[in-house]
C-alpha cells in the first residue's frame, strides 16, 4: 500500500528590516520586513510524498517514453545503488556507489548495447563524484579526493592516492561531484549542510576550485545549495549548473535553477532565490534582504520545484542528430516534498547561440500506476563512447542506454 502523508505547518519568525517584502508569486502568506524591527510571518502548506518503489520489468521498461527515433535498454542492472558515471575514451564505464563505497567498471565488449563485464575497481568510504582526466580517474567521497591510475588495457585501476582530507563535512548534502574545466583546473561540488541556514564552514554550498593534485583550493562561487549537476558549454566554454531549490517553501517553490557560474559570484541562497525572493527562514546578518539581493547573481532559467536535478552532460557524441550537438542532459532525480510528483525523468536544455532557452522531456515514464509509484530515481549521466547516452538509477540498480535505433 503507498502511504502518504499531507500536513500544514506555520512559520512565525522574529526577524526583519524597515522596508519592503520581496515580490513573491507562491505558496507562501508572507509578510517579510526588511529588519527585526518588525515580525516575519510565513503560512506555508507542505507535503511529503514518496512514490512507492516497483520494480524495473521489462514491461515497465518497454513503456519509457523518448523522442521519435530513439530507443531505451537496460546498458547493466545489479550494480548496487549507481550514482556517478564517467567514461574513459576506451570506452571503460566507471559507476560510483556511495552506499557501498565502490567503483564499478562495466565494459560491452561486444557492442551490443549491453555490458557483459562488471566488476568492482576500487573501494573507497562514499565514494560518489568521479571525473577522469590525463588517463586518471579522480574520485571524490565527503571529505576526501582521491585519483588513481587508469589501466587503458582492460580498465582496472591502481591504488587510490589521498590529495585532499579535509572537505568540509556533507550534513544534509553528501554527494560530492567534481570536473575538470576546459582551464585544467578540477572543480567541486560542495553541497549544504542543512536545507537553509547560514553555514559556519564557508566552503558548504560553494563551487571549490583547486589545481589537479587539490593544491591551492578556493570558493570559486557560493550561494549554491546543491549544484550536483554542472559543465561548460563545449562552444562557449561558459560554466553552466543546476541547483537544487529550498524545500518546504510549498508546492511551487523554490523551483531549481540553472545558473550561469562565474567567478565570484554569490547566487544568494539561503537568503534570496529565484529572481531576488526572500527566503521568510532566513535573514541575511548586518544587511537588509534589498541589500544582499543586489549583490547576488539571478538564475538565468528555472525548472519545476521539488524535481531534484543531479548530473548534467553536454552532448558532443556523434550518434544523436546535430541538433541535439551542445545542448544538455540533466537527470532529474523526483520529488518527496510535493503533493504531485515531478522529476523523475531526463530533461534536455536546448542552447541557441550560446544561450540555454529552455527544457523538454527526453527520457520519462518512470512514474507508473498513476503516478503514485516509481521504478527509477535517476542521478548519473555520461555520454558513451558510441555516442548513447547513459542514465543510472540507484533504486533498482539499473543503467540504462537511450541511443538511436
Amino acid at each position: 500500500m503507498n502511504l502518504w502523508k499531507k500536513f500544514t505547518f506555520a512559520l512565525a519568525v522574529s526577524a526583519g528590516s524597515l522596508v519592503g517584502c520581496s515580490d513573491d508569486s507562491n505558496d507562501l502568506d508572507t509578510m517579510i520586513p526588511e529588519n527585526e524591527k518588525e515580525p516575519t510571518t510565513a503560512q506555508i502548506q507542505g507535503f511529503v510524498f514518496y512514490p512507492a518503489l516497483t520494480s524495473a520489468t521489462e514491461a515497465n521498461v518497454q513503456q519509457l517514453k523518448v523522442p521519435a527515433g530513439f530507443a531505451v535498454n537496460k546498458f547493466a542492472e545489479g550494480v548496487g545503488k549507481p550514482r556517478i558515471i564517467a567514461v574513459d575514451d576506451a570506452g571503460h564505464v566507471y559507476v560510483s556507489d556511495r552506499a557501498s563505497g565502490t567503483v564499478t567498471l562495466l565494459q560491452d565488449t561486444n557492442n551490443d548495447g549491453k555490458a557483459d563485464i562488471q566488476k568492482i575497481v576500487a573501494t573507497i568510504r562514499q565514494a560518489h563524484g568521479l571525473a577522469i582526466q590525463g588517463g586518471r580517474l579522480y574520485v571524490m567521497s565527503v571529505n576526501e579526493l582521491y585519483s588513481t591510475d587508469i589501466n587503458m588495457a582492460d580498465g582496472t585501476l591502481s591504488r587510490p592516492q589521498l590529495l585532499l582530507s579535509d572537505l568540509p563535512d556533507g550534513g544534509q548534502h553528501p554527494n560530492r561531484t567534481l570536473a575538470f574545466g576546459p582551464d585544467g583546473k578540477l572543480y567541486m561540488s560542495v553541497g549544504s549542510t542543512c536545507n537553509s541556514c547560514p553555514e559556519p564552514n564557508p566552503e558548504n554550498a560553494t563551487m571549490l576550485v583547486a589545481n589537479a593534485d587539490g593544491s591551492d583550493r578556493r570558493i570559486f562561487a557560493k550561494g549554491l545549495r546543491n549544484t550536483i549537476g554542472f559543465g561548460w558549454h563545449p562552444q562557449t566554454k561558459e560554466f553552466w549548473g543546476m541547483d537544487h531549490g529550498i524545500d518546504w517553501l510549498g508546492d511551487d517553490e523554490q523551483q531549481e535553477e540553472l545558473n550561469k557560474i562565474t567567478d565570484g559570484a554569490d547566487y544568494g541562497w539561503p537568503f534570496i532565490y529565484g529572481a531576488g525572493n526572500y527566503n521568510p527562514g532566513d535573514r541575511p546578518s548586518g544587511t537588509t534582504y534589498a541589500e544582499y539581493a543586489k549583490r547576488t547573481t539571478n538564475p538565468t532559467l528555472s525548472y519545476q520545484a521539488h524535481s531534484a536535478p543531479m548530473a548534467m552532460v553536454f552532448y558532443t557524441g556523434t550518434q544523436f542528430p546535430q541538433e541535439y550537438q551542445n545542448d544538455a542532459f540533466i537527470a532529474m532525480r523526483g520529488s518527496w516534498n510535493r503533493s504531485s510528483p515531478v522529476g523523475y525523468k531526463v530533461v534536455r536544455v536546448h542552447f541557441e547561440n550560446g544561450q540555454p532557452t529552455r527544457f523538454d522531456d527526453f527520457l520519462s515514464g518512470f512514474l507508473v500506476n498513476s503516478r503514485n509509484s516509481h521504478f527509477g530515481r535517476l542521478v548519473g549521466l555520461a555520454v558513451n563512447r558510441d555516442g548513447s547516452l547513459l542514465v543510472s538509477d540507484d533504486t533498482n540498480g539499473v543503467i540504462y542506454r537511450v541511443a538511436r535505433q
